[in-house]
Parts: structure tokens; C-alpha cells; sequence
């Protein structure tokens, strides 16, 4: 039945790699159970509803995209989207939480109508080769710098010096350090399973030790999710303030997604020649609809996490892997307090190890061309330094055109470059700084 259904054979792939792999995905992402509830609190969403609504998003996309996009790729909310909705959308911009949740909404209908006609695959695929390379840098990068912020090896620094050297001889830097060099060695020596295993080990080690703390109880009942679900308020919905919440969000989860998605297929091997996922109108769908369901739920915008990656280094090949994580994401409900154990000192290294495998594809770009190498570099370091897939996409977006066009090679630019470009400027104009 699995072979049916998930073409094992043809992707050169085996049952026990698809569940380590879903393992791998899982644990390295499972943050979002405790970050995205923290921050939309923020917004005023209760949060143990807030939790509940995380795992039923992520296990109902993930699901999704395992069985009919057979991708093994998992869906969470965002990170970036839900601090834009809590201290931009609610907190600055005076909007209820619920208001929020209707932009989202409405933006994931818009998603779900643009990708059965087919035109966000039009859009993906006239993105040019250099600039899909540098969204697979630019998200393994950022990935880095992720996993070196939850391992606490670099830290917010002083003015003057944006970030710093953490505290290597604390408990939790040193078996952070020590993580990271057994991912390598194990690599090294090819050990299938390098990163959940050194997850496991460093987690187990770490409680040993008393640096994190056990788990206080096995099961536990989840919170009643029907105080937020359902619960979207679209009277603002013909207001131009919540146009401007709306297209931001759009913007955001377009681009977030479509760097996502690029990046981890080409880790992945999914890539054609030309640097397209074949049939990418399943896992675009799936993604919109995730959306969708998110504001639905009670929660932010949805979509495919750049922690897939850690999975495929696992050998995550097809759906199954998406599979395994959508089961492990509904057993959260009641094992919670044991499965949320793992601190982010012992995944922070998984997500160091990604960067360095997500790197690889820098070498294709055109060096000696300067209107392909300046979008490129500008999209790969906004990314990690503004700390938001979208902001340094969209810049690539706005770049690369405008280079091609004073060299007079405009004809080099596809139609759907500048299209992309003008929905990008768009999105600076109306992105409310405050």
C-alpha cells in the first residue's frame, strides 16, 4: 500500500529512511509548538488554544502534502508572519486579532484561485536560474544563523555590534559545541540518521546532566481550540488599512513559500534542468489551502518550513516523510510535555548542518556577470540579515530586472520578473515600518 501510494522504489527511498526522516523534520521544527502560541499571546490569542490550533495547521497541511502532492515537505505557521500580525498588525496598527486572522484568510482564498489557474506556477517558473540559486543559499544561511541564535553561540550584541560570541562555557553552548561536532563526525563517517541521533543524544545528555529539564508529565489533555476557531472578522474587510495588512501578508507568504519550496527541492534532487519542481501546482495548492485552514483555526499564515530540509538530509524522499510528521504533530496533543522536551541547543545544530549542505549550489552562479551576481548576493544576505526570507526575495525581485534593463538586456527579463518585481515594490511601499 505505501509503495502505491508514495512510489518508494522510484525515489530510491525505504520505509525506516522516510520515518527517520519525518523524525528529523519533526523535531527540528517542533519549536513552533511553543513560539508561535508565545508570540500570537502577544496578540491577545489565549495560549493553550492558540497551541492547539499550531498542531491541527501543521498536521492537516502536512498531511496534505504527503498524500496528494507526495512531497516530504511539512507545514507549520510562520515564523516572521506571525510577529508581523502580533506587534505590526494588532499592536501598532490597533487591529483585533481577529481582523488579522480575515486578511489572512481572504489572502489564502486569493492563493487558492491564482494557483488553480495556474498563475503562481507561471510566476515560479519564470523566476531565473540565479535568482533560485541564491534562494537556496540565502535559506540555508539564514537556517544557520537560526540554529546558531537557539544554540546560543552567537547572541544579540551592543550598539555598534548588531550580534556577538555567546557564552561558550555555559552548560547549554558547550553541548550545543558538542552536538554539532558528533553531527559532523557522523556525517563523516556516513551514518544514516547523523541528525536525530545527535538530537537524541544531546537531549538525553542534556537532562542527565540537569541543564534542561525533564519532562514534568507524560500526557497531558489539550486546551479547548473552539475559544479561537472560526473566530475571523472580515467587517474591515473594504478598508484600505486592511488592504495594506492584506497585501503585506500575501506578499510575505508568496515569496516565503516560493523560496522554500525552490530551496528544499533542490537539496532534495527535485529540480529539472531548467530549475523547476515538476509539478508544482500540488504543492502550491496545498500550501495556499494550508493558509486557509491556519486563519480558519485560529492561527497565522501556514506553509511549507525551510526545516523540511533536515529531513531531506535524512533521506526524506516522498510524501511519507510529510506523513510521519503530520502523525508525530497530532501526538503533541497528549504527549506534549515529552515530545516539546528537546531544547533548542541540541536541534539549533541540525539547522547549522542544513546551511552547510544548502550552500553548495553558490558555485553555479554567474560570477562574471554583475546583472545576475547583485541580485543574487543582495537576496542572499537580506535574508539572513533582516532575519526574513521575504524582505530579501523581494529585493532580488526589484534588483534583477532593473540591472538587466541599464545594461540594455531587458529582453533577459521573462514577463513574470516583472511582474513579481512590481508586486515587490508594491509591497515596500505599503509595508508599515513603524
Amino acid at each position: 500500500m505505501l509503495e502505491r501510494l508514495f512510489h518508494l522504489k522510484a525515489h530510491q527511498t525505504t520505509v525506516r529512511t522516510e520515518i527517520i526522516a519525518g523524525f528529523t523534520t519533526f523535531v527540528t521544527m517542533a519549536y513552533i509548538l511553543i513560539l508561535n502560541p508565545a508570540i500570537l499571546e502577544a496578540a491577545g490569542i489565549p495560549k493553550g488554544p492558540s497551541m492547539v490550533a499550531t498542531v491541527f495547521t501543521a498536521a492537516i497541511a502536512t498531511f496534505m502534502m504527503g498524500v496528494y502532492a507526495n512531497r516530504p515537505f511539512a507545514l507549520a505557521p510562520y515564523m516572521g508572519e506571525n510577529a508581523f500580525v502580533a506587534y505590526t498588525v494588532v499592536h501598532q496598527l490597533g487591529y483585533s486579532w481577529q481582523t488579522a486572522l480575515g486578511a489572512i484568510f481572504i489572502g489564502g482564498i486569493l492563493f487558492v484561485i491564482l494557483t488553480v489557474l495556474r498563475i503562481r506556477t507561471w510566476l515560479v517558473e519564470a523566476i531565473p536560474e540565479g535568482l533560485k540559486i541564491s534562494f537556496a543559499v540565502g535559506i540555508g544561511l539564514f537556517l544557520t544563523f537560526i540554529g546558531l541564535n537557539d544554540s546560543g553561540l552567537v547572541t544579540l550584541g551592543v550598539p555598534g555590534s548588531p550580534v556577538k560570541l555567546g557564552i561558550l562555557s555555559s552548560p547549554e553552548a558547550l553541548l550545543a559545541v558538542l552536538c554539532l561536532f558528533l553531527m559532523g563526525a557522523l556525517l563523516v563517517w556516513k551514518v544514516r540518521g547523523a541528525l536525530l541521533i545527535s538530537i537524541i543524544a544531546t537531549t538525553v545528555v542534556a537532562i542527565l546532566l540537569r541543564v534542561t529539564p525533564a519532562p514534568a508529565h507524560l500526557f497531558s489533555l489539550p486546551s479547548n481550540i473552539m475559544e479561537i476557531a472560526f473566530k475571523i472578522d472580515l467587517s474591515a474587510m473594504f478598508t484600505l488599512g486592511f488592504l495594506q495588512v492584506m497585501l503585506v501578508v500575501f506578499v510575505l507568504d508568496f515569496v516565503d513559500t516560493m523560496g522554500t519550496l525552490i530551496g528544499a527541492a533542490a537539496r532534495a534532487g527535485f529540480l529539472d534542468e531548467r530549475g523547476n519542481l515538476p509539478q508544482i501546482e500540488k504543492p502550491l495548492l496545498t500550501d495556499a489551502l494550508s493558509t486557509v485552514v491556519a486563519a480558519l483555526l485560529g492561527t497565522t499564515t501556514a506553509g511549507t518550513f525551510i526545516e523540511s530540509a533536515a529531513g531531506i538530509e535524512e533521506g526524506g524522499r516522498t510524501g511519507l516523510t510529510a506523513v510521519v510528521v503530520a502523525i508525530l504533530f497530532l501526538c503533541t496533543l497528549v504527549f506534549e510535555p515529552f515530545l516539546t522536551a528537546v531544547p533548542a541547543f541540541a536541534y539549533g545544530p541540525a539547522l547549522m548542518i542544513v546551511g552547510v549542505f544548502m550552500i553548495a549550489p553558490i558555485v553555479r552562479l554567474k560570477f562574471n556577470d554583475m546583472t545576475e551576481l547583485i541580485p543574487a548576493f543582495f537576496t542572499i544576505v537580506l535574508m539572513s540579515f533582516t532575519y526574513n526570507i521575504g524582505i530579501g526575495m523581494t529585493a532580488g525581485f526589484i534588483m534583477y530586472p532593473f540591472f538587466k534593463l541599464i545594461t540594455g538586456r531587458v529582453r533577459e527579463v521573462p514577463v513574470g520578473v516583472w511582474v513579481l518585481g512590481a508586486l515587490s515594490a508594491v509591497f515596500y511601499l505599503l509595508y508599515p515600518y513603524r
